[in-house]
């Protein structure tokens, strides 16, 4: 409930879930699912998207898949990226087939 009835105010705030996850709410209206984590002694962030469209249990879904990697000594920010840049590329090669035939 508490997230359905996260107003926003002057600042932004967070709701926390547990595990390093929060929501941000934006003085905006925009609210965003977050992960707070450490690699390598460092702080790191990485967002699972906007509350609705992400619910709850998809972003504690998030939350463990990213603790899964972090065991695995990967950093769960960059793994998301470079799977984004894999789907870029192979689409794009599908693409580039395509027009070559």
């Amino acid at each position: 409930m508490a997230l359905r009835n996260a107003k926003p105010q002057g600042k932004p705030y967070r709701l926390f879930d547990g595990g390093g996850v929060h929501l941000l709410v934006n003085p905006n209206g925009s609210r965003i699912w977050r992960l707070a984590y450490r690699f390598l002694g460092k702080p790191r962030q990485i967002s699972f998207g906007p509350y609705p469209t992400v619910s709850l249990a998809d972003a504690r879904q998030k939350r463990d898949e990213a603790r899964k990697l972090l065991l695995d000594g990967q950093d769960p920010s960059t793994a998301c990226k470079l799977e984004k840049v894999n789907a870029t590329i192979s689409t794009g090669n599908t693409v580039a087939l395509l027009a070559a035939v």
